[in-house]
């Protein structure tokens, strides 16, 4: 059985660019939500690895000095494949001065994008942005929905227009679990449940960052949320796990 374990997040990166794997202009994943999740210590060592114009398929960016935004500083991010960026001073100052190239996507299409990847789809209709900015220079075609009765009794079963979305697929991904065992089975805590467990499919390389290391056959099989099948290391670190929003009730 390969042990998958390594004993430091450096170290869990270190050849990864010996072996092509992490180059300057690669595509990563890096999970997270806000700052909920985030692989917070493989962010800072494929910082310190020095590789350049990279393509970081995220969810959001980070803060200004945490997650992603820590690569932001550093001027190491070519272009973000992003939803929602409102919080990072940084990156905005460097995308509206043309340093950083974004492709916006809606929440729920940046999810299925990246899920499609992972399951070889490389590319699907939806109704999401159709009519807007999102849809610009992007294949549309008219189909039926999918229709139930209670949808033909409310009369919406017509044609409407779909937007063509491309699948995503990256040289390495970056995700952050609660829990491995050996083989690199994880399974997440609660809402660091996002998009953690998508982009672990949809990565030519996979690194987790976790908080416990279990024996083998400690992790039920009903519990798996990721199969170590697809993880190819992961490394136990301490996280600070800092809070983007505190919002207090007044005592």
């Amino acid at each position: 059985m390969m042990h998958k374990q390594c004993s430091t997040a450096a170290q869990a990166l270190g050849d990864l660019k010996d072996r092509s794997i992490l180059y300057d202009g690669a595509t990563i994943m890096v999970g997270g939500f806000g700052l909920c999740g985030i692989p917070e210590q493989l962010i800072i060592a494929l910082r310190d690895t020095g590789v350049k114009d990279l393509t970081c398929i995220s969810n959001n960016a980070g803060v200004d000095d945490w997650g992603l935004g820590l690569l932001l500083h550093t001027r190491q991010i070519r272009k973000m494949i992003s939803s929602y960026v409102g919080e990072n001073p940084t990156f905005e100052k460097q995308y509206l001065g043309g340093e950083l190239e974004i492709e916006f996507n809606p929440q729920g299409t940046l999810a299925e994008r990246i899920r499609a990847g992972g399951a070889g789809i490389p590319a699907f209709y939806t109704a999401t942005g159709v009519g807007t900015l999102v849809a610009e220079g992007k294949p549309t075609a008219t189909f039926l929905p999918p229709a139930g009765k209670a949808r033909v009794n409310q009369q919406v079963f017509r044609e409407r227009e779909y937007v063509l979305e491309t699948g995503l697929f990256a040289d390495l991904a970056l995700v952050k679990a609660d829990t491995a065992d050996p083989f690199g089975n994880l399974v997440y805590r609660k809402t660091a449940r996002n998009f953690n467990p998508m982009m672990a499919t949809a990565a030519a390389f996979v690194v987790a960052e976790v908080d416990h290391a279990v024996e083998l056959g400690e992790i039920d099989s009903d519990r798996v949320h990721t199969p170590g099948n697809y993880v190819d290391r992961f490394v136990v670190t301490r996280s600070e796990k800092r809070i983007e929003q505190r919002t207090t009730r007044p005592g």
